[in-house]
């Protein structure tokens, strides 16, 4: 049996409960199209770093940074999704950079010395992009007092909204989706600014897959997109269509890394 997982926007609950049933359409549709051994859910136990490389992936979603360091070559790009969330443009997306309603930062200036949660150092949203904006006001390597990783942008958010962290980069998409399901969230946070804007997170299959499976893949989200009963599933996930976008597109991605470097800042500090 192949495997899928879809794990990156999956809380507050209704956004799983909207991916199941997205699932469950793709599944049913495949069948029909005559691809074999697609699994009946989507893999919760796997990690998703795990899931990426897996033997039998079907489908996953990634992170854009990621994609760029390790999985180019290893994986076949399927599509991106459009969100329709502020910060959103076609396939592209944005982070929030956010700070406490209260604090007294108005610029990126006013951060320095603070301390910045991340949720993992190989995120796009929440590390890289953070990065190159902060990149031409480090000095000497160096800007935040204190890093902290946090295992997620839902953490991040906790963090920064119970004073343990000053600010984090949070993903448009999360960040939408938190303000929509789960206000008292983010009640006590504003955004200070945005990033950059890049690819957002695509959906992936393995490397060796068909030509033709990578099409009905294709074909399948396309008609997800327009099924009437999944009308609902794609309101909760904020879900407007899927894009075609190759590995040159990300190419972005990797160059903000490299912007950074140039600048003296490699790592986030």
């Amino acid at each position: 049996m192949r495997i899928a997982s879809l794990a990156m926007y999956v809380s507050p609950p209704p956004l799983a409960a909207a991916t199941a049933t997205l699932w469950a359409f793709l599944r049913d549709d495949l069948r029909r199209e005559g691809l074999t051994h697609v699994p009946d859910r989507l893999d919760a136990a796997l990690s998703h770093t795990d899931a990426w490389l897996h033997p039998t992936l079907l489908l996953a979603q990634t992170c854009g940074y990621p994609y760029v360091r390790h999985l180019r070559g290893k994986v076949r790009l399927v599509a991106t999704p459009v969100y329709g969330h502020p910060g959103c443009d076609g396939a592209d997306m944005c982070s929030f950079i956010i700070v406490r309603a209260d604090g007294p930062a108005r610029s990126l200036e006013d951060l320095r010395g603070t301390r910045a949660a991340i949720n993992d150092p190989a995120s796009n949203s929440g590390t890289n992009l953070l990065r190159a904006a902060i990149a031409p006001l480090s000095r000497n390597g160096q800007f935040f007092s204190f890093i902290a990783e946090t295992g997620s942008h839902l953490a991040s958010i906790d963090a920064v909204a119970s004073g343990t962290a000053d600010v984090a980069a949070i993903d448009c998409v999360t960040y939408g989706n938190t303000q929509r399901f789960d206000p008292e969230r983010v009640a006590g946070l504003r955004v200070l600014t945005t990033t950059a804007r890049t690819p957002g997170l695509p959906l992936i299959t393995r490397g060796d897959a068909s030509a033709d499976e990578l099409l009905l893949l294709r074909r399948s989200l396309g008609r997800g997109i327009k099924e009437p009963t999944l009308a609902e599933a794609r309101d909760v996930l904020s879900l407007k269509d899927f894009a075609v976008l190759s590995d040159a597109d990300y190419e972005p991605v990797a160059e903000l890394a490299r912007f950074a470097h140039r600048l003296g800042y490699p790592e986030i500090a």
